[in-house]
């Protein structure tokens, strides 16, 4: 079902593109990042985490609308509150499927929208990064983007009448090149690329600097380190 949620667009809805952002419940989010920042901090920072990728996605001036794929109700609010347009994970079948699901339900509302999962876990994201990544992505049917570690996929798009088949998980950046789309070999969009699992991992974005909310709950967490 994609009828949860108001349709969230931005007050001038120029851009063409349709975002799709997975989160899976809190209580089983960032089981690894537990280690470093403790189990009380854990859910708040994957919550902040996907507060500050959806509030830097919809600020992307190529962007038009944020589906949120969760069956979280506290974040649904959270993120919902941001303008996000949230669906449930109605497959239930894993992260690929609730990504396909949320592409169907932004192109239930515009048939011809080119739409881009984009992992929940980019406290960093820069809105002109995501652009850059974004105008590379037009100019094919499909395009993909490795994480930091060169293995896995933080973003994968598919252009206005594409089939979207994501395959993520895992190596998933030689999947996606396998099936045919086109790797983003941009230098400077960093904060695209680093996604957060573990407390190295949020050093690292710590550094790169994050969003306001990833930045409060860190401050209070302090991760020592992954033990």
């Amino acid at each position: 079902m994609c009828t949860e949620g108001e349709i969230a667009t931005k007050t001038d809805p120029a851009g063409p593109w349709s975002l799709v952002v997975p989160l899976k419940p809190l209580a089983r989010a960032k089981s690894r990042l537990g280690r470093a920042a403790g189990e009380e901090a854990r859910p708040r920072l994957a919550l902040a985490f996907a507060q500050d990728t959806v509030a830097a996605a919809l600020d992307c001036p190529r962007v038009r609308d944020v589906v949120v794929v969760t069956d979280d109700a506290v974040a649904a609010a959270a993120l919902s509150a941001l303008g996000a347009r949230v669906v449930p994970d109605a497959p239930r079948a894993g992260l690929n499927a609730a990504l396909a699901h949320g592409a169907r339900c932004a192109r239930a509302l515009r048939p011809a929208a080119a739409v881009a999962a984009l992992n929940a876990d980019l406290p960093a994201l820069r809105s002109g990064e995501l652009a850059r990544v974004l105008d590379f992505a037009s100019a094919f049917p499909s395009a993909f983007l490795r994480d930091a570690e060169g293995i896995g996929t933080t973003f994968l798009s598919a252009a206005g009448g594409a089939e979207f088949r994501p395959a993520f998980g895992g190596p998933s950046g030689a999947r996606h090149r396998s099936a045919g789309a086109v790797e983003i070999a941009l230098s400077g969009v960093d904060s695209v690329r680093r996604d957060v699992d573990t407390g190295e991992d949020l050093r690292v974005a710590l550094a790169l600097g994050v969003g306001p909310h990833t930045a409060r709950i860190a401050a209070a967490a302090a991760p020592a380190g992954d033990r």
